[in-house]
């Protein structure tokens, strides 16, 4: 039998789980103004010098194959993946701020300029997934 080949989404899905009860975006809210275009479906990522390594968390957000939305916030600029732009600035804390963020890093998966889903908190890598018995 051939090994499941995982979709993309789902994967990023999995990766970051159910929306955290205590955050405080509201689904369904327009995103704030910001620098780029918008897209059918994209994935933004809103993030601060201090969360740590976010190599697996990239890794999830990028393997979706939806346009990446970088937002650096909190005036201190930390890096991001290679090929994805940064928008950085007070601009970039004051969307954060906009959306109610209770914390860093924080992933919004947004259709048509609304967020549709929201995780916020550290990200592990672990995708929940346990192996057969």
């Amino acid at each position: 039998m051939a090994a499941m080949k995982r979709a993309p989404l789902l994967t990023l899905l999995l990766a970051l789980g159910a929306p955290a009860t205590d955050a405080r975006v509201r689904l369904g809210e327009p995103l704030p103004a910001h620098p780029w275009p918008g897209a059918e479906r994209e994935v933004v990522v809103v993030y601060s010098h201090d969360c740590g390594d976010l190599g697996a968390l990239w890794g999830a957000v990028l393997a979706a194959g939806l346009p990446v939305r970088a937002v650096n916030a909190e005036d201190i600029p930390a890096p991001a993946p290679s090929g994805v732009n940064v928008w950085r600035g007070p601009e970039a804390t004051a969307f954060a701020r906009a959306l109610r963020i209770s914390a860093y890093p924080t992933v919004l998966l947004v259709r048509e300029g609304r967020v549709l889903n929201a995780w916020e908190g550290n990200f592990s890598g672990d995708l929940g997934l346990k192996p057969p018995p």
